[in-house]
């Protein structure tokens, strides 16, 4: 009988595999990556035509003498590495280090027993385009870093780097810090009148004056300042309270206009869209949200032994197979009618990747089997596990659905010489909203208006005037950041999560508030490149690159001399900077405060090897050092998002926290700050049902509690977020159970429950690991 033998790269999709194929087959795992350019030197002969020197990764010799003993038992090898490029690349290297002699390739989009044994009965042999490609990335991304990081730790600190791909996007960081920081705030005023009928509340919006109406568009009202406002308000006779008077003229309805509107579904996931909706819904950093999704795509013990649940997870396609797309139908006929059935080609929102970036044939990431609905997994899948495949589930099933319909109405009314707009919106039919029914996703509420008729007048109840002022261009988060990078054509599906995370590792970009900020220390690296290494930070020219190497893997270009056209001028910039540039000092920033070491020097913040920190400016004459626990209310930096005061560090009974310096008058209070006075790290707690908004752990005299940090404009609190019957926090009942938690190291417990015992983490909330229903929890050894 034939054995054949399965390299794949991690143990979890080797035992998958396994479970579904049967006798006559050996899977095995490589374990990632088994060869690499060498860690001490640069490793790529130029000269030869930039050939890279690749050996052995240390730790790999063991691994690699297993497959091998195991490939001269099999009668044939098949290497089925993830289906892309870094892949593609893996499956080259297994063959070169096990000495194959043109082994065959099998490439699945999903593990599921079709999908394999359909790419079993078709293999291929390696692409040779692909590995290029990806080599040309690896070599191009090894001279950077090899010409231009001892240059930055001569000029500016040892220690430094810089990366093809980072360096832009620092830049976009910086770019957006100057933006906020240049931006001038322009006031503005809105006028609304609340207008009462038959006991039901119509908001209504000045739009402009009667004399500027014409066929009925009006020349729109712009009030800049308070006293304009007030004078609308005394023109209508209303009083200073807002309120109206005997000679408050009633609202004519003038005219009303109806249309019926339809809204898409969005489109499935990509990679970009996935780590964007898992972190502004679930509140997943980038680099969790591949982690799990990785764990779903590889396969997961749904009960019957592990199961893929989603496709492959770096793709920057939203197609779909037709098989899957017939699948979704039939499931949204059995679970919600025929006529949520989406008819005719797919019509979308949201846009896809230009079409020169999309990698591969890759499909969307989708469900492997849409009739596993989130429901049905549940007690199978772990927390993250459950919330992001319940994500990728809704969004795939709402892309195959019919459009949700509303009727838009719009009021004209006339009052004195002004006229004023009420607009309403109804629900005629919900269509994918049934499944993707978010209320951060879509704002069609539904606020419809009251039947009015030509002619009615309308009373007045209250008059409001509202201050208004422009905002500057929001800081980029983690996901807004790829979302960024992914339009601008910069890094693909597999190093958007790598980038942002390496820019943070690196200390150029710090993360408060889920925002991110450029450090001094990424200001003045930014700034040395933007000056010597132009290129190296244009974002035009790097999207460019990203195309050249495109064009490798496409076949419209060869990998020699693609390199060469950038290494050439890039060569000579080098060349030039090690003579021509000079030593650059990180700057610091002074407080303003005395020392109250030395009371000579002042306080400066400056960059450390482990971050910002605040010292005396007489260093090292001083050696202060400013304890963050030091002070009761140590400035931020930062100004009041509610009234524009600065924003402080003060102790309280539970610890630290920023809050407002205008304390009492304005009550606002940022985020959780560490024992240390730094933010603490953000649990993560999923969005609001409510208002979409991340879920936060409080404390209250009853206890630790889960609401939204949305508050007070929202105040949702999650039932029983771990608090005892009377309210008050839940007395511990914890038992150990002589096990480890295999996530994070700590002992498993026994909790007893509202529903009975179970077994959790000892580390909760910080570790949220439960066992599956039905299976023993394994142990796993404490870190």
């Amino acid at each position: 009988m034939p054995n054949h033998l399965i390299i794949v790269e991690s143990p979890s999709k080797a035992r998958t595999l396994a479970k579904f194929l049967g006798a006559g087959y050996t899977v095995k795992a490589s374990m990632g990556h088994v060869r690499d350019l060498p860690k001490s030197k640069i490793g790529v002969d130029i000269d030869a035509g930039f050939v890279p020197e690749y050996q052995v990764i240390k730790g790999k010799e063991k691994q690699i003498r297993e497959l091998v003993a195991a490939s001269k038992k099999a009668s044939t090898t098949l290497l089925a590495a993830d289906p892309d490029r870094e892949g593609e690349a893996i499956a080259w290297h297994i063959a070169q280090a096990l000495k194959l002699r043109d082994p065959d390739r099998v490439v699945f989009h999903e593990i599921t027993k079709g999908a394999v044994e359909a790419a079993l009965a078709e293999p291929r042999k390696i692409d040779r385009r692909l590995v290029s490609a990806q080599e040309a990335r690896r070599v191009i991304d090894r001279l950077v870093g090899y010409r231009l990081s001892p240059l930055l730790w001569r000029k500016i600190r040892s220690g430094l780097s810089a990366g093809r791909v980072q360096s832009v996007a620092v830049r976009l960081v910086v770019d957006r810090e100057n933006e906020i920081a240049a931006f001038v705030p322009v006031e503005s005023w809105t006028v609304e009148a609340l207008l009462d009928k038959d006991g039901t509340i119509i908001r209504a919006r000045l739009v402009g004056r009667r004399d500027a109406e014409v066929g009925g568009d009006v020349d729109k009202l712009e009030l800049g300042t308070a006293e304009e406002a007030d004078a609308v308000a005394a023109a209508l006779a209303i009083n200073a309270e807002g309120r109206p008077t005997a000679n408050t003229p009633l609202f004519t309805v003038a005219a009303q206009e109806s249309r019926e509107t339809s809204r898409q579904p969005l489109a499935p996931h990509t990679t970009s869209t996935l780590q964007q909706d898992a972190s502004s819904r679930l509140g997943l950093s980038p680099r969790r949200t591949m982690s799990v999704a990785q764990q779903l795509y590889e396969g997961v013990d749904i009960g019957d032994g592990p199961a893929g649940l989603i496709t492959y997870m770096r793709t920057d396609s939203t197609r779909i197979s037709p098989v899957a797309e017939a699948q979704a139908k039939d499931h949204i006929t059995s679970a919600y009618g025929k006529e949520y059935v989406r008819t005719g080609a797919p019509r979308t929102r949201g846009k896809a990747a230009p079409a020169a970036n999309i990698q591969d044939a890759h499909e969307a990431i989708r469900p492997t089997d849409v009739t596993r609905t989130p429901e049905s997994l549940r007690g199978h899948l772990e927390g993250a596990q459950m919330r992001l495949y319940e994500l990728i589930w809704r969004r795939f099933v709402a892309s195959q659905m019919a459009a949700a319909r509303f009727r838009n109405t719009r009021v004209t009314l006339h009052a004195g010489d002004y006229v004023f707009r009420a607009s309403g919106t109804q629900l005629l039919f919900d269509g994918y909203q049934k499944v993707w029914s978010w209320k951060r996703d879509d704002d069609d509420k539904d606020t419809s208006l009251p039947a009015l008729t030509d002619g009615e007048q309308l009373k007045v109840t209250d008059f409001l005037r509202e201050q208004h002022f422009t905002q500057p261009p929001p800081r980029y988060s983690e996901a807004s950041l790829i979302k960024e990078l992914e339009e601008r054509g910069i890094g693909r599906p597999s190093t958007f999560a790598p980038t942002v995370e390496v820019i943070e590792e690196r200390n150029c970009v710090r993360q408060e508030e889920r925002r991110l900020y450029p450090t001094e220390l990424g200001k003045t690296v930014d700034g040395v490149l933007r000056e010597h290494f132009p290129d190296s930070v244009d974002v035009d020219f790097t999207a460019a690159l990203e195309q050249r190497l495109d064009g490798i893997e496409e076949g419209t270009r060869e990998y020699e001399p693609t390199v060469r056209e950038w290494y050439e001028p890039f060569d000579a910039t080098v060349t030039k900077a090690e003579t021509s540039m000079e030593r650059v000092k990180v700057p610091v920033k002074d407080t303003g405060e005395e020392c109250p070491q030395c009371h000579e020097g002042t306080l400066v913040i400056r960059e450390g090897k482990f971050g910002e920190f605040t010292g005396c400016s007489r260093y090292p004459d001083c050696d202060f050092i400013k304890d963050r626990k030091s002070s009761t209310a140590e400035p931020t930096g930062e100004m009041c998002p509610d009234c524009g005061k600065p924003l402080v560090v003060r102790q309280g009974r539970r610890g630290p926290f920023v809050g407002c310096s205008g304390y009492p008058k304005c009550r606002h209070i940022k985020g959780d700050v560490a024992a240390d006075g730094s933010e603490a790290p953000k649990e993560e707690l999923g969005a609001c049902p409510e208002c979409g908004k991340p879920l936060g752990r409080k404390n209250s005299r009853r206890g630790s509690f889960v609401g939204c940090t949305g508050y007070p404009s929202c105040k949702y609190i999650q039932p029983n977020s771990n608090r005892g019957p009377t309210g008050n926090a839940a007395p511990s009942t914890a038992e150990p159970t002589g096990e480890m938690c295999p996530d994070c190291g700590k002992p498993l417990v026994t909790r007893k429950g509202r529903f009975g015992p179970f077994v959790s983490c000892s580390g909760y909330p910080d570790c949220k690991y439960r066992p599956p229903k039905g299976a023993k929890a394994k142990a796993g050894a404490a870190s």
